[in-house]
């Protein structure tokens, strides 16, 4: 870490390294590399418009290709590029900085800041209190075999998004007044229907210092209402990225000096900052059907199971619409509420004083504990409340409809309720996810 920007909250200036003038950045920036890994087109698709030309699809892997014949030589050839661009120019260094991004896609504009955060602030363990913070469960068997491919590679390139709770919009929003003074890094359009990326390198010391302080004054223990660890950088997406960068830390510094660990550059990870308040994020339910179960018993053993973790709990069926509207509008303040979908009927699970913060936490764990008693059974998580709708209406499934995550509880439930139950809310479709663009070294 620059010793000029040092500081308590874990951010890093990072030095980047960013393509060539001459590269085409439209051939060079692909979508994340956890995206379409059950569409082999799409991948086949992004071979043919980048061809020979540099492009981060050499130097990530697809997870399509993951765990697949032909991975060691993927990763051989990644490791071949990444030392190539660097020796050939195609990367060239431009020094210490953030970069400030616009994303258009789909109508929505988003802000974000590319930094780098320091991984010895990150525990990914259920009920840590780290200033950084998994958003939801983190599964330790996906680790490994994504470690094989960061394990000795000279450089990262990142899609990781982390959010910030500022809603007075005091650290990424007051940049986009200053952009006259900076250097534009690139305005360009995404494949695949990824939107438009521009980027500013914002290196002015004045300016940075600024971004750091602003960041710092979002610490607070009492920032919802009761003295808790703060949580100052919460996974929005990439978590599993962002814990393979810390389990390749963790196995590096065990072989370093305390003075070498203090500024390897391996010790952070680049990610993009976005606030949660931003008006061009937009977190979408995910909602959950269950598959092959004996509609009555499961009914009978979600409720029992509901009301042991929650006090109370009532599923009610309705003949009309109206009688569930009326049915849902009655239901006490702070209740959760919840339709569900069977062969030919719908209604409302309500329970009155729910152990959880949100609807799917409630809904999730009593689900977790009844798929794994109930023989056969299955549940996928669902976009879309008209494919619930067609799913949950076939014989031996049952569909549950759970509202969008409001931005404004996202941090007070991790602070309160711990890492999110799984597939709890999406930031967008796939091509919105991030592209990859800038890089960054973390060999010495």
């Amino acid at each position: 870490m620059n010793s000029k920007f040092k500081n308590d909250i874990g951010i890093c200036v990072p030095e980047l390294m960013m393509p060539g003038r001459d590269v085409e950045l439209t051939k060079w920036a692909c979508v994340a590399c956890d995206q379409y890994t059950s569409q082999p087109d799409y991948w086949n698709k992004v071979e043919e418009i980048v061809g020979d030309a540099p492009s981060t699809l050499r130097l990530m892997l697809p997870e399509i290709y993951l765990e697949k014949e032909g991975e060691a030589e993927r990763i051989a050839a990644i490791r071949k590029a990444m030392n190539d661009y660097m020796a050939t120019g195609t990367l060239t260094n431009r020094g210490e900085g953030f970069v400030f991004t616009r994303r258009s896609v789909d109508g929505k504009t988003r802000n974000g800041l590319v930094v780098a955060l320091d991984l010895e602030c990150y525990d990914y363990s259920k009920g840590s209190t780290t200033l950084i913070r998994a958003t939801e469960g983190t599964i330790v068997e996906r680790i490994p075999p994504r470690l094989k491919i960061r394990d000795g590679a000279p450089l990262e390139l990142p899609h990781i998004l982390v959010l910030i709770d500022d809603e007075k919009k005091t650290v990424i929003e007051p940049i986009a007044e200053q952009l006259n003074k900076v250097e534009q890094l690139y305005d360009f359009e995404l494949m695949m229907n990824g939107g438009h990326i521009e980027g500013w390198l914002i290196n002015d010391e004045g300016m940075v210092r600024s971004i750091i302080d602003a960041l710092t004054a979002l610490v607070d223990p009492n920032k919802y209402g009761t003295e808790m660890p703060p949580l100052l950088f919460a996974m929005g997406d990439g978590n599993h990225s962002f814990a393979t960068a810390k389990a390749n830390w963790e196995k590096l510094k065990a072989g370093l000096s305390d003075e070498e660990r203090e500024n390897h550059p391996a010790r952070y990870a680049l990610v993009e900052l976005e606030n949660v308040h931003d008006d061009g994020i937009v977190f979408e339910p995910i909602h959950r059907v269950v598959f092959n179960v004996k509609i009555p018993e499961f009914i009978d053993a979600l409720k029992a199971k509901l009301i042991e973790q929650n006090g109370d709990c009532e599923i009610e069926f309705y003949d009309c619409d109206n009688c569930m509207a009326k049915a849902q509008a009655a239901a006490p303040d702070g209740a959760h509420i919840i339709p569900i979908i069977i062969k030919g009927r719908k209604g409302l699970i309500i329970v009155e004083h729910p152990a959880a913060q949100l609807e799917v936490g409630t809904l999730q764990n009593a689900l977790d504990l009844l798929i794994k008693q109930t023989q056969g059974a299955s549940i996928d998580y669902i976009h879309g409340a008209d494919v619930v709708n067609e799913l949950g209406s076939k014989p031996g499934n049952i569909g549950f409809l759970l509202p969008p995550m409001q931005k404004s509880a996202f941090f007070r439930t991790v602070v309160f309720d711990g890492a999110l139950p799984r597939k709890t809310f999406s930031m967008g479709e796939a091509h919105e996810k991030r592209y990859y663009l800038e890089c960054r070294k973390i060999e010495k």
